[in-house]
């Protein structure tokens, strides 16, 4: 059951993993209830039995703590993969990094087909110039399978200190042989909103969803319209999610007030709805949104509510299908609860879980044009690569997985793994010639009118 608290931030987390303050307890029915009360306490009785024998006549010396940590993870893995506990490290680790500032990788997470996922690299990150790629599975983390990992313990494993090294062993659809990569840690701050001008479009990508985004959205938005550009595209390619309020400020720059913006259900099919509130500032412009298998959760709340109401086309591919929310519960010992409280749905009560946001244009990406050297050593530069999407972790939006920064070093993939194409200029940004999902964006644009005035009335 959700507390409406107004402190409380929610994440659809994909993971990455982000999530964000908030106060107060979990209460649930079951404690209200006499009943259901007694039936716990009696499995809490088993419970403590089988901690007493453990205790006494397990082989090895036993710590309580441990035991009872052990416990709660094992409880939280049978719900779903995005519930999670989090140890006090954890809990303020992951209050950093709503902030947009994490360590890592540049990783973010998530689990699909009951296997661990990539959602999606961070750009500019170790694992992003490596060559990891949206869509990815990481099979084993410094050589220790995954199969029986859960997000939140995949995630540490894949963070410490900036400068330490670890391995991951990936598997990617299409290629026979497992990928080797070798990657340096490093601390980054994460820039969730970068806009530029690309033929009098107004170019904006957002890469996370945090706690300044929909703030820093409206800033690029005011200089696109002091600049009269005419139309706008919003690239949501490789964003893993975050906050769900920031989703709501991001769609309300675009939709006029009232309209609703999205909504959840949790237990009992109780009802959350969240409007605009009259922050439209790009009016009935022409505007494409980019999404990909990388767009998650966030991402695809706001791709999702300007298709419903035909105020945006979507080009790209279909994005992941995170449909559930995310709430953090502080415990009293300063440790935390993740937990699925709710699934979101589209302004038309369309449910993205597993399905994702089907395009309006499919637009695949350009196909990889360059190889990598095999068994590449520590500092060898490869082609960059644009990944696709995922995660758990911990960066912004509550919902990832992740970390990341520029590496002082990295390797390439072994076994003559190609990296994609780079879509990327030396900036960092889009690369328009070798970018194609951009390349139709514009087109679309620039013969916006024509097709207009094509369409009946």
């Amino acid at each position: 059951m959700m507390e409406q608290n107004p402190r409380r931030r929610f994440w659809m987390l994909g993971p990455m993993i982000v999530v964000a303050l908030v106060s107060g307890v979990l209460i649930g029915k079951g404690w209200e209830r006499t009943g259901h009360a007694t039936e716990t306490y009696e499995e809490l009785r088993t419970f403590s039995e089988v901690l007493t024998q453990v205790q006494k006549n397990y082989v090895d010396e036993t710590k309580v703590k441990d035991l009872v940590q052990g416990a709660i993870r094992g409880m939280l893995s049978t719900l779903d993969p995005h519930s999670a506990y989090m140890t006090p490290e954890m809990y303020k680790e992951m209050q950093v990094e709503t902030k947009g500032e994490f360590g890592g990788v540049g990783i973010q997470i998530g689990v699909k087909e009951n296997r661990l996922a990539v959602i999606a690299p961070i750009d500019g990150t170790p694992a992003h110039r490596a060559g990891i790629k949206a869509g990815d599975y990481i099979t084993k983390v410094n050589e220790e399978s995954t199969k029986d990992l859960s997000l939140m313990d995949a995630v540490q494993k894949m963070r410490g200190p900036k400068g330490t090294k670890v391995n991951l062993t990936i598997q990617r659809d299409g290629t026979p042989d497992p990928l080797q990569f070798t990657l340096v840690r490093d601390t980054i701050k994460i820039e969730s909103v970068k806009s530029k001008v690309l033929d009098n479009i107004g170019y904006v990508k957002l890469t996370q969803f945090q706690e300044a985004t929909g703030r820093d959205l409206a800033k690029a938005l005011k200089q696109f319209k002091d600049q009269k550009v005419q139309s706008t595209i919003l690239d949501l390619r490789n964003n893993p999610g975050g906050l769900l309020t920031a989703a709501v400020e991001v769609s309300e720059q675009f939709l006029p007030t009232g309209k609703l913006v999205v909504y959840t259900k949790g237990r009992e099919s109780k009802k959350d709805e969240w409007f605009a509130k009259g922050k439209d500032q790009m009016e009935d412009s022409p505007m494409i949104i980019l999404v990909n298998e990388g767009s998650a959760s966030a991402s695809e709340i706001v791709a999702g509510a300007l298709q419903d109401y035909g105020r945006a086309v979507i080009v790209g591919t279909t994005s992941f299908g995170k449909g559930s929310v995310q709430t953090i519960l502080p415990l009293g010992d300063g440790s935390g609860l993740r937990l699925t409280t709710a699934k979101y749905y589209t302004p038309k009560g369309r449910s993205i879980q597993s399905t994702g946001i089907t395009p309006d244009i499919v637009v695949k990406p350009q196909q990889p044009t360059t190889v990598a050297k095999a068994d590449a050593k520590p500092g060898e530069k490869e082609a960059e690569a644009k990944g696709a999407r995922s995660g758990v972790g911990a960066p912004p939006g509550k919902e990832q997985t992740s970390a990341g920064g520029k590496a002082h070093e990295e390797a390439a993939p072994k076994n003559g793994a190609a990296p994609a194409a780079a879509a990327v200029d030396a900036s960092g940004e889009p690369s328009l010639e070798q970018d194609v999902q951009l390349q139709k964006a514009v087109e679309m644009l620039k013969t916006w009118k024509i097709f207009k005035e094509l369409r009946p009335s």
